[in-house]
């Protein structure tokens, strides 16, 4: 199982978007400041979150949100008004 996953920092109200197959370890990672968002932004939360049964379907749900290039259609996403289309 592979996991979509969005993060935002509290403070600078920017998004993270990423897909891994431990959502618990990589949260810590970037908490620890393993990652360079982490790094960056100390006060980050998970926001959204999906599950799929392949990763190459995580991947491509990454890249259509990641190719939209818009905070509100991430906002929108978590919110529930739009789905991923996969």
């Amino acid at each position: 199982m592979y996991t979509l996953y969005i993060l935002i920092s509290q403070s600078t109200k920017r998004y993270y978007v990423g897909q891994t197959s431990n959502l618990k370890k990589r949260i810590k990672y970037h908490l620890s400041g393993y990652t360079s968002f982490g790094k960056r932004n100390k006060d980050i939360e998970l926001v959204f979150n999906k599950v799929y049964d392949t990763r190459s379907k995580a991947v491509k749900a990454e890249r259509f949100i990641k190719k939209q290039k818009s905070h509100s259609f991430i906002q929108d996403l978590i919110a529930g008004k739009i789905s991923v289309p996969l």
